[in-house]
């Protein structure tokens, strides 16, 4: 396991700060800290025209936050954790999000018995299979390499209506709010966990509510985890849209390689489109300095969204200049079906989605954490 310890040292991912953020010695912390990642993509296609531009929030998050941790005694902690996204470009807070929108939640912890938390916050899609480093997008591309396609039909709520299926997953960190959760110490490598988000409309309990389960099993250089998330969503003036998610992932550290496979699904029950995507990839640790990782990605939409589906690849190369700070290089390449348009995720503009089937991002940015 030492390279994967090494891994998540140096490359300083999400799933690096979700970790620490919820450890730490015993006694009465708090503690600021984030991480930041900037730099320059080209686009082959964005609307029809290819596009330089400065971008951020790639490789990972731009986070800011604040955690803590008081000990009650008995082996009971009270935890807290604040954390704001924003963007590196302007300096604002990321669109659609509120102070702390990235996570906020309060609760208890014990190594004995678990974690109860209340607030905004992760449901088990994140969770287990992202945080249980089964996805891909961990370490090979950040953003760009999560799940994005010509599948604006699906119609998830809240997404731009040019890519209603943007994190049709939900494993970018999407979060829940008024949530209750619950995660369980893990007992000889098995963990699981349950969350519920209040719909809060009066006279109708299960509207508008969230449902999230998740388990995990980790045994030395092996580990797998399986969620389900179903979220209901009310808009004024619009019909009730269910959208439920599953997936099942696994990874395995070989010593100076990582592999990790993925499936997700998303069905919205209210008009019966679904896609499915399965996923390998694999990092290498070349020298304590440099790694280099690569994935693919194959998505399918059902019938209702007119069979479209994509293929995708991503490959970077780290150069780590401490522990702290990482320079990069990477690329993803998404081909769709003819007719269809390919979007990759994270160009997020109403002109994003390609002129045609092929899309290509090129690019080359810094990141560090503190």
């Amino acid at each position: 396991m030492k390279s994967l310890a090494l891994w998540c040292t140096v490359i300083s991912t999400m799933a690096c700060v979700q970790a620490h953020a919820e450890g730490g010695p015993a006694g009465d912390s708090v503690t600021l800290y984030g991480m930041v990642d900037a730099g320059v993509s080209w686009v082959s296609n964005e609307g029809g025209h290819s596009n330089l531009k400065f971008d951020d929030g790639i490789f990972t998050p731009n986070l800011l936050g604040i955690r803590g941790s008081e000990d009650l005694g008995g082996g009971l902690r009270a935890v807290f954790d604040l954390v704001d996204q924003f963007s590196m470009a302007t300096g604002a807070i990321v669109s659609g999000q509120g102070i702390f929108g990235r996570n906020a939640y309060v609760g208890l912890a014990s190594d004995q018995y678990g974690k109860l938390t209340m607030g905004n916050q992760y449901d088990f899609m994140t969770d287990s299979l992202f945080f249980g480093h089964d996805d891909a997008a961990m370490e090979v591309g950040g953003l760009y390499d999560f799940r994005a396609g010509p599948f604006a039909k699906i119609g998830i709520p809240g997404n731009p209506p040019f890519a209603q299926q943007f994190d049709w997953d939900r494993m970018a960190g999407a979060t829940v709010e008024n949530s209750v959760k619950y995660q369980s110490p893990s007992m000889g490598g098995f963990s699981f966990g349950g969350l519920y988000g209040f719909g809060g409309i009066p006279g109708a309990f299960g509207r508008g509510n969230t449902v999230s389960a998740g388990a995990n099993y980790a045994n030395g250089p092996f580990g797998m985890g399986a969620a389900y998330t179903e979220v209901k969503y009310v808009e004024d003036g619009e019909p009730d849209v269910n959208i439920r998610n599953w997936g099942v992932g696994a990874h395995y550290d070989f010593g100076k390689v990582m592999a990790t496979l993925l499936v997700t699904t998303v069905r919205n029950t209210s008009n019966g489109g679904a896609i499915a995507q399965g996923e390998v990839g694999a990092n290498w640790l070349l020298a304590p300095d440099w790694a280099i990782a690569a994935d693919y990605m194959y998505m399918k939409g059902n019938g209702y969204l007119g069979n479209n589906h994509a293929h995708q690849m991503t490959a970077i190369v780290d150069h780590f200049l401490s522990k702290r700070t990482v320079v990069y290089a990477e690329t993803v390449y998404q081909r769709t079906n003819a007719g269809a348009q390919a979007l990759i995720s994270g160009v997020l503009d109403p002109n994003g989605t390609s002129g045609g089937p092929n899309q290509l991002i090129a690019r080359v940015g810094v990141q560090t954490r503190f």
